[in-house]
């Protein structure tokens, strides 16, 4: 299997939510290919975007362990992370193991 880190169907709405730049959740679409260059599915990613203390963009993947990636911008965090996906999904694959961990929102009262 092969994922496209740049697979958006053309619709920017797709290609990142509108929480990406609001410091909250948001999704990421990759879309997977077998080796045989058939299309396999899309997987819509939550993503997690936050500026560190020097003023990169840290973005990380919570359904894929160890997948986190930076930018100096967000445009080339996103770009970063699509790619970090594609190939930490690529690895998970041919290890065997689950694509993704099951991630959930909860509600905490505040």
């Amino acid at each position: 299997m092969r994922a496209d880190p740049t697979a958006d169907d053309g619709d920017p709405a797709l290609a990142q939510s509108d929480a990406v730049g609001l410091g909250r959740p948001g999704g990421i679409v990759c879309r997977a290919t077998t080796d045989y260059g058939m299309e396999d599915s899309v997987m819509k990613l939550t993503v997690t975007l936050d500026r560190d203390e020097d003023g990169v963009w840290i973005i990380e993947c919570p359904a894929i362990p160890g997948c986190i990636s930076q930018g100096a911008t967000k445009d080339e965090a996103i770009a970063n992370i699509r790619e970090a996906i594609a190939l930490c999904l690529e690895v998970r694959a041919e290890m065997g193991f689950p694509l993704t961990m099951e991630t959930r929102q909860v509600e905490v009262a505040v």
